[in-house]
């Protein structure tokens, strides 16, 4: 430590170096400080996992639970809606065929979010275009179907996709059950019974599905929608159809398969869309389970392999014949068991029996809770980003 004889002398020194532009003295007092001013720190307004968490603070265990699950009111009776919109679940699936008015059905979808207890819904609807297109009244353009989608340039492409979204953004939805990513082979699109039948396929390479799908993902975001592609890990070599068809096999798919890859490079996108499992078996990636029972499919495949962390949508886990030997909540069980993230099902009266199963089963399995955790989290991020938590 310097003495304090050392500690004046290099002070002497200093003084000598110093310009002389004020005397240098032991002596004379300090020269007063410049008062200094403090701003008080501003605080940042939280993120969205702060925001998550603390809507997640203000929910019990049970409507935690319900935010993970979307079902099912049909566009013929829109009223019936008013009592799952109250229920606190994530979201409402407009299903059928309608020909009302976008501003009957914007008023609607309004009314919902009022009696909405938590966080606003998803409200989702079935909209691609072709014999897959639930709204057609005033304030809907018909759309042609996804293979001729296809067929345009991309500078027609583009505003047809913008002018879907916001149709449905104006009808108060947020959510479009589309696009199709599943790739039909050539020549085989009449024995595709769910997908190329109905040509609601955009092509039967995989660069023209990812081109043309990319382009409806980008038009639906810009108006305010998220879309959601489907049915991993694809349908487009099936011959019958999950909805009616109990055990439908894909026999040929493998997880290295070019289609699989396709919705990879979709999901994967910038805005960010959901992602639909298919409910058919596919043996040469788990012979064991339907895909939207597979955590080798949903999370080792979609979730590890190919990165995708966003929501993981079920196809219809209420009416569809393909799960139907299941009671409705291991349905749910197993879907969440497997890394999924919203449960949908056409029939919303089972959805009790689904959540009453899911708190059953995580009250004896912490590590099935902590999947549980892990999807709600998944789901309320996904609806923070959509500006949809409440605040």
């Amino acid at each position: 430590m310097p003495t304090a004889g050392r500690l004046g002398r290099g002070a002497a020194l200093l003084c000598l170096l110093i310009p002389l532009v004020t005397a240098c003295s032991s002596d004379r007092p300090a020269p007063p400080r410049a008062e200094q001013t403090t701003t008080a720190p501003t605080s940042e307004p939280p993120g969205p996992e702060e925001r998550v968490e603390e809507v997640l603070a203000g929910l019990d265990r049970r409507a935690q639970v319900a935010q993970l699950f979307v079902a099912g009111v049909p566009l013929d009776d829109l009223a019936s809606g008013d009592v799952p919109a109250q229920s606190g679940m994530g979201g409402l699936f407009l299903a059928g065929r309608s020909e009302a008015p976008a501003t009957e059905l914007a008023a609607t979808a309004e009314r919902w979010q009022t009696l909405a207890p938590g966080p606003r819904l998803w409200l989702a609807v079935d909209q691609e275009g072709g014999a897959v297109q639930s709204l057609k009244g005033p304030g809907f353009e018909r759309l042609p179907s996804a293979l001729d989608q296809a067929s345009l340039p991309p500078a027609d492409l583009a505003p047809l996709a913008a002018g879907m979204g916001s149709a449905l953004h104006d009808a108060g939805l947020n959510l479009d059950l589309a696009p199709v990513a599943d790739v039909v082979p050539p020549g085989t699109e009449a024995a595709n019974e769910p997908i190329g039948a109905y040509d609601r396929h955009y092509g039967t390479t995989p660069e023209s599905v990812t081109a043309a799908a990319g382009e409806v993902i980008d038009g639906l975001a810009g108006a305010g929608v998220t879309a959601t592609v489907k049915h991993f890990p694809g349908l487009g070599r099936v011959r019958d159809n999950t909805d009616t068809t109990a055990d439908v096999v894909d026999p040929t798919t493998t997880a290295d398969d070019a289609q699989v890859q396709v919705f990879a490079d979709l999901a994967n996108s910038p805005a960010d869309p959901f992602v639909m499992m298919s409910s058919a078996t596919y043996p040469q990636i788990d012979p064991a389970a339907q895909a939207a029972f597979s955590p080798v499919v949903v999370t080792d495949l979609l979730r590890g392999r190919l990165g995708f962390d966003g929501v993981v949508i079920s196809d219809d886990l209420g009416n569809a014949r393909a799960v139907r030997d299941l009671p409705p909540g291991e349905r749910a069980v197993r879907f969440l068991g497997a890394g999924g993230t919203l449960v949908l099902t056409v029939e919303p009266a089972i959805v009790p029996e689904m959540i009453d199963a899911v708190l059953a089963r995580s009250a004896a399995d912490p590590a099935f809770a902590a999947t549980v955790d892990e999807a709600v989290r998944t789901a309320l991020l996904a609806k923070e980003q959509a500006g949809l938590l409440a605040g």
